[in-house]
C-alpha cells in the first residue's frame, strides 16, 4: 500500500501510527507543503495521513495551502479511500467537510480520558472511556454527514468518521511517551505556559496514564491501517 502523509510543522513524529504503517509494509510518500505548498495529486496513493501543527486550520493567509488539503482530505474520503486527520489534521477534514472552526474556545492538554459513543471498526479497538494524550485549543463543529465516535466535556468532537474510511481524530493517539518526551524538551516554554507545573507531573502521569495511552494509540492505529 502507497501512503501520503502530510507534515504541517517542522517538528512531526508519526509515533503510533509509523509503528502501525511500517508493521503493514507500507510505502510512505511524505509531503511538507508548509514549507513549499507541495501536496499529492488525487488518486495517487491508498491513504491520506495530515497531522497535527502550530497553525490553525484556518490560517489561510501564511499557509494558503490549508484550503487546498481541506479539500482533498473530504475529496478522497469521499471516494472511499482511506484519510486520517489528526489534530489539526482532524480540523482541517472538518472544514472540508463543511463543518465550522472554532478558534481559541477549547484548550486540551496533557493525558485526558476520551468517551467512545458507539461501535465503530477503529474506535472498537479500545475501551468506551480511555486515557490519550491532548495538545489542542481549537475545535470544530459536527461535520455534515459525519458520525461523531468520541468526546470530552471541553471539546466534545473528539474524533469522527466520514464514509468508510474517513477520520479525524482531535487527540493525539499517534503520540507514545517518547513524542510527549520529545515535545516537552523541544517546547519547554510552551507546555509551561499550558501547565506551569508540567515537567513536574510528566514522570509520574507518563508512567500511569501514559502507558495505558501507548496501548490505546497504537491499537487505534494498527485499526485505522486495517481499513486501507
Amino acid at each position: 500500500m502507497r501512503v501520503a502523509i502530510i507534515e504541517n510543522t517542522r517538528v512531526t513524529h508519526h509515533g503510533q501510527v509509523g509503528v502501525a504503517l511500517h508493521e503493514a509494509a507500507a510505502l510512505i510518500d511524505l509531503y511538507r507543503p508548509w514549507a513549499d505548498g507541495i501536496l499529492p495529486a488525487p488518486g495517487s496513493f491508498d491513504a491520506l495521513i495530515s497531522f497535527g501543527g502550530e497553525q490553525s486550520a484556518l490560517d489561510d493567509v501564511l499557509h494558503p495551502y490549508l484550503v487546498r488539503l481541506a479539500a482533498l482530505m473530504a475529496d478522497t474520503a469521499a471516494q472511499s479511500t482511506a484519510v486520517l486527520g489528526i489534530c489539526l489534521g482532524a480540523q482541517l477534514f472538518a472544514r472540508g467537510l463543511g463543518a465550522t472552526n472554532h478558534l481559541g474556545t477549547a484548550t486540551e492538554f496533557g493525558w485526558h480520558r476520551v468517551t467512545g459513543l458507539g461501535d465503530d471498526p477503529v474506535l472498537s479497538a479500545v475501551p468506551q472511556t480511555f486515557p490519550i494524550f491532548e495538545w489542542h485549543a481549537d475545535t470544530f463543529t459536527q461535520p455534515p454527514g459525519a458520525t461523531l465516535l468520541a468526546s470530552t466535556r471541553t471539546a466534545p468532537q473528539q474524533a469522527f468518521r466520514y464514509g468508510r474510511a474517513g477520520y479525524g481524530m482531535q487527540f493525539h493517539f499517534e503520540a507514545s511517551r517518547a513524542v510527549v518526551h520529545d515535545w516537552s524538551r523541544s517546547f519547554p516554554d510552551l507546555t509551561a505556559s499550558l501547565d506551569p507545573d508540567w515537567h513536574i507531573k510528566l514522570p509520574s502521569r507518563a508512567e500511569s496514564e501514559g502507558a495505558e495511552a501507548d496501548a490505546h494509540g497504537l491499537a487505534l492505529a494498527r485499526a485505522w491501517v486495517r481499513l486501507i
